[in-house]
């Protein structure tokens, strides 16, 4: 029997091979994402800006000089970090939900199903695109914050690694809402009711310690808790919780998720079923 592939007509594009990761796909993966998000930037990056500087005018100026110091930080300087670490979170979420629930609904999820992208470089482009956006909304808010709390930097370390790893699990858990979700309701359900919930009763505007019971012990197995309480420690220097098991929760979750999104990635979960 003749070889069928010695018949093959020479002239024939080949697919092409990538010996270990795509890094040309996994950029313009990454690349789609940024740009998807940076052209509506007034709704993905100055909205964001202008929400929390609105929660700056309300708990800061307006109540200016009756929300005694906490720990001896004063309040402003006390609630900024949350703040910026909740548009963080918020965003990142959002910019990974989204692309896949469009992609979904729109039928252009064969934009990136059909180029050669595996499962882990399919994480990489929309986690790093997530991240991206989620610390381009930190940076900007905290420049913007500047005029109502003078913000320092007791370690540079730990705002890099809550702030990074938080977009980078937030992005990943974005993931699995967006190819969950079945529709945008669904998607807003999860941000209005999971998400929002979680991140307002992290103690971004107060003292975890000064809960009642059981709600004080409650919150620390909320697991945003330990990014903001974290990330806050890095800009004064104090944290409520035991730092090092924040700093091992981050790394163990951003591990999870990472496994956990090349697995439904490689399952073609709510993709090609």
């Amino acid at each position: 029997m003749t070889d069928l592939a010695s018949t093959r007509p020479s002239g024939l594009p080949q697919p092409r091979s990538y010996p270990g990761v795509n890094w040309i796909g996994v950029r313009t993966l990454y690349l789609r994402e940024v740009r998807r998000f940076w052209k509506v930037g007034a709704q993905t990056v100055a909205g964001p800006v202008v929400t929390t500087l609105l929660y700056m005018l309300v708990f800061v100026v307006a109540l200016q000089g009756s929300r005694p110091p906490l720990h001896g930080t004063p309040f402003a300087e006390f609630v900024a970090p949350g703040l910026i670490m909740m548009a963080m979170l918020n965003n990142a979420f959002a910019n990974a939900s989204s692309s896949l629930i469009q992609a979904k609904v729109m039928n252009t999820a064969t934009d990136f199903l059909t180029p050669p992208l595996s499962p882990l470089e399919l994480t990489i482009g929309f986690a790093l695109g997530a991240a991206t956006r989620g610390l381009v909304v930190g940076l900007v808010t905290a420049v913007c914050v500047l005029p109502f709390a003078r913000l320092g930097i007791a370690n540079v370390a730990a705002i890099v690694w809550f702030g990074g790893l938080a977009c980078l699990i937030m992005g990943m858990l974005g993931v699995f809402a967006g190819l969950w979700a079945q529709k945008f309701d669904q998607l807003a359900a999860v941000q209005n009711f999971v998400i929002m919930p979680m991140t307002f009763l992290s103690g971004t505007f107060y003292l975890v310690e000064r809960l009642p019971e059981p709600f004080a012990t409650i919150s620390h197995f909320n697991p945003i808790f330990y990014l903001i309480d974290g990330f806050r420690y890095g800009f004064i220097g104090q944290a409520e919780s035991v730092l090092w098991i924040g700093v091992a929760l981050t790394a163990a979750l951003t591990v999870g998720m990472a496994v956990a999104c090349w697995l439904v990635f490689r399952s073609g979960w709510r993709l090609k079923s």
